[in-house]
């Protein structure tokens, strides 16, 4: 039996036809990641705060025994902190850092749902307009009446270059 034909390579490179993600909110905000990333989604648990840590990394919390670093999202993205409620959850996730997965947490004002979006449907985020920082973005999607928010996981999970000896 002959084999079929091989995809080319830009078949081969092409993106998904459909993306599943995970949608969340932080102030009023839905925002998205990709589902293959979430490692868990748990209550909030207390956090060791890490002395001269970054800001968008106040501190640090214990998952089934690994200690995960937590990421702020909204001192991040420029947003104001808020306390958590009794809707507030950590997405646990597993995310490519200097070339490796490593494991971190984001806290969510809620988790909304999983869904699938066609990847056609991901508009480009606009340079004006946003308020938020464009690095931090991959795209732009329209979900019922809300404004899905797509994150860009390679640089709003990336550390900041270090500007100060203390973090050598």
């Amino acid at each position: 039996m002959l084999p079929g034909p091989s995809p080319s390579a830009a078949e081969a490179a092409a993106p998904p036809a459909r993306q599943t993600l995970l949608s969340f909110r932080l102030q009023g905000e839905l925002f998205a990641l990709a589902v293959e990333r979430v490692h868990g989604i748990i209550d909030p648990l207390p956090t060791t705060l890490v002395p001269r840590a970054p800001a968008y990394v106040p501190g640090l919390i214990n998952v089934r025994g690994s200690v995960v670093p937590v990421l702020d999202l909204r001192q991040r993205l420029g947003m104001p902190p808020a306390e958590p409620t009794e809707h507030s959850r950590m997405v646990v996730l597993d995310v490519e850092i200097a070339e490796a997965v490593t494991k971190l947490a984001v806290i969510a004002d809620s988790v909304e749902q999983v869904l699938e979006i066609e990847t056609a449907a991901i508009e480009p985020v606009p340079e004006i307009g946003i308020r938020f920082p464009v690095r931090f973005l991959a795209g732009l999607a329209r979900r019922g009446g809300d404004l899905l928010i797509l994150l860009r996981t390679e640089t709003v999970f990336a550390p900041e270059p270090c500007s100060d000896a203390r973090h050598a």
